[in-house]
């Protein structure tokens, strides 16, 4: 036996799944499915599978074990441990988080407001101990460590103080399913109030005064439709239905306006909004319809006092793709009588707007980079705006906007920004004067200088002649003495649902970059970088543009020279997995490696079974294939699942939870077990955390060991797994 044969011997074979065949036929289609018996989570075969395939995996990679740990220390080493975020002012309180060394999760903490007139956040102590206070008067509200206790997965979903500053609200999911249980806690005694609401999504929102306050639940496809009012020392089951949506289209949320007047109630579409608006100082109020929804219209309301009179600002896109801004009576309007505060422009795309006191705040993008533009307030309603300037930030690649910002009176607003190389730092802009001033800038500890790495805005041209913007950051000097070299590169990109990945800074990064390789974004279409047009033009029957511009940003990398299509690897999670096992069927050879997360593989199943979670509202983003023989035919000419084909894959990673509600877990185990059978030459390895769900592992320190087992791998394909990080 050659020493070739005795090393292949030796490797663990792979998992495969029992194929089980079953046929069904849609529009004159017939579609074979041999792995849909995976979904049975209940089923003990299913989930010995599954702990077949993470034996595997470890197996595998059992060589990268020694790498994994290097990269767990070097975020550790990089990450100030025992840390506290910038106070925020709410009322009568200065509120904001600490995290300790060799702890998960965190407290949230206040202190009392000592100088009403003073905004300055106070500065906590950051070497105290955990149990010292970091400021004089704290008040620990939350011991995140306590209560996940005894829990494998925690998530905190939210958590309100009440308007008399006196009872706290917080949700917390411990399975990882984002159904959430709701508790109260007495701040003055520390008890917990009878009250107990289960499978709520997210938080609550406190009405007017402490008695009442109003929370989201789903339906049985995970639809948030309903909303409830709750009073205090009532059981949950003599809770008020305030709203509820039965159009399967649609997602209810409930919230508060800034200036506490208000309480809204959203119902909105991919393409379609509603808003309801409540008294929030009536607790028997009832919701009042804003304006009506039509068909294609998205709007939303914030509350603003202009001229001393209530008004809402109306965020829409009913006079272009790219939103106006216009003002209504705070009451019932018809959209005719909107009238344009600042009107639709092609180039900028308005994105949010915030109501203060004097001021507006409005989040917005041009050119792929973000805005933050401030409108000051006169007393003129029917000329209200006297000033608007932008918060000035240096660097092509920054990425600006607002932060958390509670105070209707406020005279400063909080606002943030990073880059690929520039952790995240929060400013105070003062609104009066316009000065802008550093409260913190993340820390990144071992000698961590921003300017040793360089950042680029590149541009792809994509088959139809589209330029499509790329963002890439290296080390400086690794592409050798004329800055020339080939180098390589993790390519991630996303592409849906008009989310925009703008640059960030990533800690976990650094152990890829200080070996040698550049990290890359893809602006594909079906984001929103480049305005509501780049959403448009990457989804339903322009999908394929969202493949064939990842595929022309992974070719420019390579003809510009900054790279080789072996020494690519490419990543995406969710509908980013979607994008990557779509790609690795249209174009393998371009690429050296895949890393799919949580990866929405199987789309056209899911796309057919409107009783999964999310399947409905989703027909506006990918089609309805089970009415439109249109949509069918489109969707199964790129889902990943019905494209496995005996192709020259790279190796792939594909990582799930076995307790996601957006993507279920079935999805990568059907691909992974289709990809074993129809090209067996195909290096797939598939990872199942079986305690968490769609955002993975909970707790800072497991989501650092999850992270750095995918980045062992991706250095593991781009030849730097035994390279040591540049000093």
């Amino acid at each position: 036996m050659s020493v070739e044969q005795s090393e292949q011997s030796q490797q663990p074979t792979p998992p495969r799944a029992d194929q089980r065949p079953v046929t069904t036929t849609l529009h004159g289609h017939p579609r074979t499915d041999e792995y849909e018996w995976l979904r049975a989570k209940d089923d003990p075969a299913v989930i010995a599978h599954l702990e077949a395939e993470n034996a595997y995996t470890q197996a595998r990679t059992a060589h990268l074990a020694d790498l994994r740990g290097r990269i767990f220390e070097e975020i550790k080493a990089r990450t100030l441990e025992t840390d506290l975020s910038v106070p925020t002012r709410v009322r009568g309180h200065w509120y904001y988080g600490r995290s300790f060394e060799g702890r998960q999760y965190g407290a949230s903490c206040r202190v009392p407001v000592t100088d009403p007139d003073d905004w300055t956040p106070p500065q906590p102590a950051a070497d105290a101990d955990p149990d010292q206070p970091a400021l004089p008067g704290e008040e620990v509200l939350l011991d995140l460590d306590a209560l996940a206790e005894g829990h494998e997965f925690f998530s905190l979903g939210g958590s309100s103080v009440s308007p008399d500053d006196n009872l706290l609200a917080y949700a917390t999911d411990v399975v990882g399913d984002e159904r959430y249980t709701v508790r109260v806690l007495d701040l003055t005694t520390r008890d917990l109030l009878d009250d107990v609401l289960t499978d709520v999504l997210g938080g609550v929102t406190w009405g007017g005064s402490a008695d009442h306050f109003y929370y989201t639940t789903v339906d049985d496809t995970w639809r948030p439709d309903k909303v409830w009012r709750h009073r205090l020392g009532t059981a949950q089951a003599d809770d008020e239905l305030v709203f509820h949506e039965p159009d399967g289209r649609y997602f209810v949320g409930v919230g508060r306006t800034r200036s506490r007047r208000y309480v809204m109630i959203a119902a909105s579409s991919k393409t379609t909004s509603e808003f309801h608006v409540l008294d929030a100082a009536d607790p028997a109020a009832q919701p009042v319809c804003f304006a009506p929804r039509t068909d294609g219209v998205e709007y939303s309301l914030e509350h603003a006092v202009i001229g001393g009179q209530d008004h809402f600002l109306v965020l829409h896109n009913a006079s272009g793709p790219e939103f106006e801004l216009a003002v209504a009576p705070a009451v019932p309007t018809a959209l005719a009588d909107w009238r344009p505060l600042l009107a639709h422009d092609p180039a900028v795309r308005l994105e949010d707007v915030d109501a203060f006191a004097d001021h507006l705040v409005v989040q917005q993008r041009s050119e792929g980079s973000t805005q933050v533009r401030v409108l000051d307030l006169g007393p003129d309603a029917s000329a209200p705006i006297t000033a608007d300037r932008f918060v000035e930030f240096p660097g092509e690649l920054a990425t600006v906007g607002a932060g958390n910002n509670p105070a209707f009176e406020q005279p400063t607003i909080r606002v943030g920004m990073t880059s690929l190389s520039r952790p995240s730092a929060v400013y105070d802009h003062d609104l009066r004067t316009g000065e802008l001033v550093l409260r913190k800038q993340a820390p990144v500890l071992g000698g961590y200088d921003a300017d040793d790495y360089e950042e680029h805005r590149l541009w792809a041209t994509s088959v139809d002649g589209v330029q499509v913007p790329i963002s890439l950051v290296v080390r400086r000097g690794v592409r050798g003495p004329d800055g020339t070299a080939p180098v390589p590169v993790l390519l991630y990109g996303y592409g849906a649902y008009e989310a925009s990945i703008d640059p960030y800074f990533a800690v976990g990064r650094l152990s890829l970059l200080d070996r040698g390789a550049a990290f890359a974004i893809a602006h594909i279409r079906g984001g929103g970088e480049m305005g509501r047009h780049w959403y448009d033009d990457g989804k339903l029957e322009h999908k394929q543009h969202t493949f064939d511009d990842f595929i022309a940003c992974a070719r420019h990398l390579v003809e510009s020279g900054w790279t080789t299509p072996e020494r690519i690897v490419a990543e995406g999670a969710s509908a980013g997995g979607l994008l990557i096992g779509a790609v690795a069927n249209q174009a393998p050879q371009a690429f050296g490696g895949f890393v799919a997360g949580v990866p929405f593989v199987d789309t056209l199943t899911t796309m057919l079974d409107a009783a999964l979670p999310l399947t409905v509202p989703e027909y506006d983003e990918w089609g309805n294939p089970s009415d439109d023989p249109v949509a069918y035919a489109r969707i199964a000419g790129y889902a990943p699942y019905e494209n496995v084909a005996d192709l020259p894959y790279p190796p792939i990673l594909a990582e799930t939870s076995l307790n996601d509600t957006r993507v279920l877990y079935v999805e990568p185990a059907k691909w992974v077990a289709r990809l074993r059978e129809r090209a067996p030459q195909a290096d797939v390895l598939l990872r199942t955390e079986m305690a968490a769900g769609h955002g993975g592992v909970s707790g800072r320190y497991r989501a650092w060991e999850d992270r750095a087992f995918s980045l062992a791998w991706i250095l593991d394909r781009l030849g730097l797994a035994g390279q040591e990080p540049l000093s």
